[in-house]
């Protein structure tokens, strides 16, 4: 179990979300917040609007209710780019990678959005711009080389077991050095191995980067080992909300997870 640490600024604050498609509600007046520097987990069944909730904060999805916090500045839409800008990176479930790319070229794809030169410097080569690139290829190398993925730098990322891909996925967003990190599933697929390495990860960025870390996870030992909070949401509804000892123990996180209620 994490030690208790304390956090005082809220970074992220999600106040009363709430998300339909046609008549499906996928999220229901959500509220909670994230604090610099923690990792906050977020649970539920299958359905329970986990990466809905994930799509919203970082922009894909719009709510038609309630407001996002980040930073100070409130918000009720914002575009994928415009939170990427701010700050934001994000993995998927399902692994978004370019399949014929190298590793080392799809963690520098993680870099666009701070590559400054203009189109003409870069399209010719210039001074300016090969400096540029250089620096932020260094910066790629320095994430490849924290996640301990030398050996397939330039290995193209299609001929890699699952695992090592969710690692470069891992790097990708890395690579953009985002104040706030959204991870679905980043341990789904792997064996024991690997989600072993996978955790050492996650806690190495949130303790050495001082990224703060918003992790969903089905595999609750994970997530109760890592975690300093975790909110629990079941059919688009918060029912849970607090340390993972306060969680675990709540009636209705029990009967979400055994089907009791339902």
């Amino acid at each position: 179990m994490v030690t208790a640490r304390e956090f005082n600024h809220v970074l992220l604050d999600v106040e009363d979300v709430s998300l339909s498609f046609g008549g499906v509600t996928a999220l229901e007046n959500v509220s909670f917040d994230v604090r610099q520097r923690e990792i906050r987990a977020i649970i539920g069944p299958n359905g329970a609007g986990k990466s809905s909730m994930l799509n919203v904060i970082n922009g894909f999805y719009h709510p038609q209710a309630g407001t996002i916090t980040y930073k100070g500045n409130a918000r009720k839409q914002v575009k994928t780019h415009e939170a990427a800008a701010q700050g934001i990176a994000r993995t998927f479930q399902n692994i978004a990678l370019f399949k014929s790319m190298t590793t080392l070229d799809n963690i520098m794809t993680g870099r666009n959005l701070k590559m400054r030169k203009n189109f003409l410097l870069q399209v010719f080569y210039l001074g300016p711009a090969r400096r540029e690139e250089m620096e932020h290829r260094q910066a790629a190398e320095r994430v490849i080389d924290f996640l301990e993925i030398q050996a397939i730098r330039k290995t193209p990322v299609g001929q890699l077991p699952y695992g090592l891909q969710k690692r470069v996925e891992l790097g990708r967003a890395l690579a953009a050095e985002p104040e706030l990190l959204l991870l679905d599933e980043p341990m789904a697929g792997m064996n024991t191995e690997e989600k072993e390495d996978m955790c050492r990860f996650i806690l190495d960025v949130n303790d050495e980067f001082g990224t703060t870390i918003v992790l969903i996870e089905h595999d609750m030992s994970v997530v109760m080992d890592i975690s300093d909070r975790v909110v629990v949401l079941d059919y688009g509804r918060k029912i849970a909300d607090g340390t993972p000892d306060e969680v675990r123990t709540k009636p209705e996180v029990i009967d979400a997870y055994l089907g009791v209620a339902h």
